[in-house]
């Protein structure tokens, strides 16, 4: 009887929990919401009357579809240079020691713990220094600064939950370094390495401040989203983007969780 007591939550705890919960996600909603009104103008609580008429302005809308390719072409390539350089780096700094292991480790993941803003400042003045135009390549690799460290952080978790006598073991039997880690390595660390893909994914297409200061005269969804906020044609269907948007990010983002939801398998994840 006594630890039924303990365990039960206060009742006040789970009101403040509602609280928070709806100020979080009320908004989203509201999003949804607006996505079917009939006012194309303002926004007016009750919306005047609901309608499916944007979702087909928003098909036939070509500045959408532009925006929304380049968004999904940026954030695949940015996932793949994530998981090759963030994989690498997570086996060096978990398989090995050498003098510096620790300060290489700050470093990789510093990227993520920078503000954006700071992020994409560096990276137009390396990119002008350098004299590289602004183009989709440096979208990309901007992405790509903050994308590693996702892949990164949930790589060294498991392999720092692999031991290392499997990798001797395989080199022991005859195996060369591919079929070690095709047929080892691999198979210990692919949850891993899916979900730190999937949450590079829906970081790279949902960013917007690196994106800012990377893409020149171009605009992915997001971008496109802000600059419809200040320069409103039609506002539901900015809302049936933004709809898009949640649900292209959400998804990754359930499905990563479900992949490593026993906790300790991805480092960082309150990232």
């Amino acid at each position: 009887m006594r630890s039924d007591k303990q365990n039960s939550t206060p009742m006040g705890l789970k009101i403040a929990a509602g609280i928070g919960l709806a100020f979080l996600h009320l908004p989203i909603l509201l999003i949804f919401l607006y996505a079917f009104t009939t006012e194309e103008k303002s926004y007016q609580f009750p919306p005047p009357g609901l309608t499916l008429k944007w979702f087909a302005v928003t098909w036939n809308r070509p500045d959408v579809w532009e925006a929304l390719g380049l968004s999904v072409r940026v954030a695949s390539i940015s996932t793949v240079i994530a998981l090759t350089l963030g994989t690498l780096c997570a086996a060096a700094i978990s398989q090995t020691k050498f003098f510096g292991r620790e300060a290489i480790s700050l470093l990789v993941i510093l990227p993520i713990a920078l503000p954006g803003i700071i992020t994409g400042i560096s990276l137009r003045s390396a990119f002008n220094l350098a004299e590289i135009p602004f183009s989709f390549w440096t979208i990309v690799l901007g992405h790509a600064t903050f994308c590693v460290v996702v892949v990164y952080n949930n790589a060294v978790a498991r392999f720092r939950r692999m031991s290392g006598s499997l990798i001797e073991a395989s080199m022991d039997l005859g195996a060369d370094g591919f079929q070690t880690f095709r047929h080892v390595i691999l198979p210990n660390i692919g949850t891993a390495l899916l979900a730190g893909g999937m949450l590079a994914f829906a970081l790279s297409f949902d960013e917007v401040i690196v994106t800012t200061f990377t893409a020149g005269q171009q605009a992915t969804l997001p971008i496109w989203m802000l600059e419809e906020l200040v320069r409103p044609r039609q506002r539901p269907v900015t809302n049936v983007v933004a709809m898009v948007v949640v649900l292209v990010t959400f998804l990754p983002i359930l499905a990563a969780y479900h992949l490593t939801r026993d906790g300790d398998q991805i480092s960082g994840q309150g990232k």
